[in-house]
């Protein structure tokens, strides 16, 4: 179950601007705030449709954000309709999404630029933002940051605390001393602050990408102390091991032993400690975006769409809308955490 639940989030990040209907970036300034739309298959003469539908809104009040819907013409809903550009995968040019208001050629291009007119609703499934953004295909697209900077910390610091580890593990007193040493004062360190004080250092406006690798970089710095730990004292368990022993006795080099031999066996426990990390850098890298120090708007993350759950009024009126980012956090964690135990199951 936490590899399917794993699986999902990854292929709905892969697929966010085709699932998005709208760019998450296309303003409505005309629906800042708004509330889900009302799908219906009852039309207001009381008549059955087979296709659900739409009506238009307009903002009535902007102070106490209501609006009111024009029933004079219904707008239905369609699979596969036209929209915003985007590259598929990152390859192919399409303006296909999956699902949305079904306009006719001379609206598209309103549409497509996010204008919110009578001639060419938009449909909020979670509502709008402040400023008129689909909440929806903001959750989609914030995905992507979040499940590849936490991931990809994980992996190199991992890689980088099991080369350590191996390396003290094997080798003399010295160097053994000198590196868990420097892996203990890391770890003494509390890690949320320390990754704070180094985001802070460097600029708040700083492209997706570059933001993204200086994430990257502080959780290698900051995570490679307990794999590092853990993988010298699975080296120094195994290393007495007969099959190390016998490895060593035929004369194979030591790098040979430790990296054919000996890292093989440690491989399982060191996997289920990578687990346990990427959840606690994904909730940094949450953290830092809600705190306003990570992406930068207009870019999407699930912490600076959780920013917006500051507004008290709006909160209790849709608490769920506003909080699921905080839902999906609590999903794809609870995914790891499922497939963590699922490994320390079958390692002991």
């Amino acid at each position: 179950m936490g590899a399917g639940l794993i699986l999902f989030f990854y292929v709905t990040a892969l697929c966010a601007n085709f699932l998005a209907p709208y760019d998450y970036r296309a303003q409505a300034r005309r629906e800042p705030s708004a509330p889900p739309s009302a799908i219906r298959f009852r039309d207001a003469g009381g008549r059955w449709h087979a296709r659900p539908f739409i009506y238009a809104r307009r903002l009535v009040d902007p102070l106490a954000r209501t609006f009111a819907e024009d029933t004079s013409r219904a707008y239905p809903l369609a699979l596969f309709v036209r929209g915003s550009s985007y590259k598929f995968l990152g390859l192919f040019a399409t303006d296909r999404h999956l699902f949305g208001v079904q306009t006719d050629a001379a609206n598209s291009a309103a549409t497509v630029q996010g204008t919110n007119t009578a001639s060419a609703p938009r449909v909020y499934l979670f509502g709008a933002d402040a400023l008129g953004r689909d909440r929806l295909s903001r959750l989609l697209v914030a995905a992507r940051f979040s499940l590849v900077v936490a991931p990809l910390g994980t992996l190199l610091a991992g890689a980088l605390g099991v080369l350590i580890g191996c390396v003290a593990g094997y080798a003399g007193r010295r160097t053994d001393a000198l590196l868990m040493r420097a892996a203990d004062a890391m770890m003494a360190l509390p890690a949320l602050v320390l990754i704070l004080a180094a985001r802070a250092a460097f600029p708040l406006e700083l492209p997706p990408v570059k933001a993204g690798l200086l994430l990257v970089a502080i959780f290698v710095v900051i995570g490679w102390a307990e794999m590092a730990r853990l993988a010298r004292g699975l080296v120094l368990q195994l290393k007495q091991r007969e099959f190390v022993l016998a490895a060593q006795s035929l004369g194979l080099s030591q790098s040979r032993v430790l990296f054919r031999h000996i890292l093989p066996n440690a491989a399982r426990p060191l996997i289920v400690q990578a687990s346990l990390m990427l959840p606690t850098f994904l909730l940094a890298e949450v953290a830092l975006s809600f705190l306003g120090v990570g992406l930068q708007e207009p870019e999407p993350s699930w912490g600076n769409m959780l920013a917006a759950a500051s507004d008290l009024t709006l909160l209790a009126e849709r608490p769920f809308l506003l909080l699921a980012p905080a839902f999906a956090i609590f999903l794809f964690v609870l995914g790891v955490r499922l497939l963590s135990d699922g490994l320390k199951t079958k390692t002991f």
